[in-house]
């Protein structure tokens, strides 16, 4: 199967499947009238495959073809390896010890003249177990996709609404504690403009939060099947509350990449869908002039296994060269 992605969100070949239909319940004999048929139906199907836009999209994510022919996900016998480690770190905000896993590349050089990007995910374990992303940094590093990178895996398994759901005090924590202790600890960057906050569900929805709070800290925002039908403080009133805030606010200096699943329409206690309230967070940020990748994934589903099988695309849109 083949999918269209376009400024709004994808389609797949089977949405459009009623050309196929129309061609072969065509009487038309002629070579020449069948080939022009064929041209007209091509167009009027590139133009009814778009549900909110017909512009094919400018902001989808770059090599897209090779991340699908890679599976960045398997341990390559040829590829380097890094390490990751587990830590303890005082959370001030929170009066506690939180648990953290700090990812270092192969050939990591705290001398190197040149500070290591940084990429912070929620649900930490998570993203070191099911979604594994220390293998697809290796596979990623390795391949020239992106830049040498530290990743934080933090630990939100204790209270993780209380930390994820737009929490203010979470959001401290991440800028106040977490971020100066990986500067003094790690070889990591200062530059916004290559500090990525990583997340899914109510993880994506504190990446898009906590980079709003601190956007001089965090330039980057890594969202999968992001909850963005919240509302402030772990309520669910006002409905989509966050984007209301990107909506009314000048812009920010923030680059997203927002990816959700086709699948992922069952309505949340807002009355929207994943997939509805992606796409409107979408369309707020490119009216205001951000720049955004924006994927639905075909047949994607809320869960670990579609997550792992995209983040490849964000960290090329976010950490790829230049």
């Amino acid at each position: 199967m083949f999918y269209l992605k376009f400024d709004n969100c994808t389609r797949t070949r089977g949405d459009c499947h009623n050309f196929t239909n129309f061609i072969q319940d065509t009487d038309v004999l002629d070579t020449v009238k069948v080939a022009k048929l064929t041209l007209t139906m091509l167009v009027w199907v590139l133009a009814s495959c778009v549900s909110c836009s017909s512009q094919i999209s400018k902001s989808s994510p770059p090599d897209q073809n090779s991340s699908v022919a890679v599976d960045w996900t398997k341990v390559q016998s040829s590829v380097a390896k890094g390490k990751v480690e587990a830590f303890e770190i005082d959370d001030s905000q929170y009066k506690a010890k939180r648990k953290i896993w700090v990812y270092t590349p192969a050939n990591y050089d705290k001398r190197s003249p040149d500070a290591y990007d940084l990429l912070i995910s929620f649900d930490g374990q998570d993203y070191v177990n099911d979604i594994p992303s220390p293998t697809i940094n290796d596979n990623l590093i390795a391949a020239g996709k992106i830049r040498p990178v530290v990743q934080i895996f933090v630990d939100n398994s204790v209270d993780r609404l209380g930390d994820l759901a737009n929490r203010q005090k979470f959001a401290d924590f991440i800028a106040k504690d977490l971020v100066p202790w990986a500067q003094k600890n790690f070889h990591v960057t200062t530059d916004a403009k290559r500090t990525t906050l990583c997340g899914y569900s109510a993880g994506g929805l504190g990446t898009a939060y906590v980079a709003f709070r601190y956007p001089g800290i965090f330039g980057n925002v890594l969202s999968q099947s992001g909850a963005f039908w919240r509302g402030n403080e772990g309520t669910s009133e006002p409905s989509e509350w966050l984007t209301s805030q990107y909506q009314s606010s000048p812009k920010l200096d923030i680059k997203f990449y927002l990816v959700v699943g086709a699948a992922e329409t069952i309505k949340n206690a807002s009355g929207k869908s994943m997939v509805e309230t992606s796409c409107h967070l979408r369309d707020v940020l490119k009216a205001k002039g951000y720049t955004v990748g924006y994927l639905e994934y075909p047949n994607g589903v809320h869960s670990p296994e579609f997550w792992r099988a995209e983040l490849a695309d964000g960290l090329i849109f976010l950490l790829g060269k230049q």
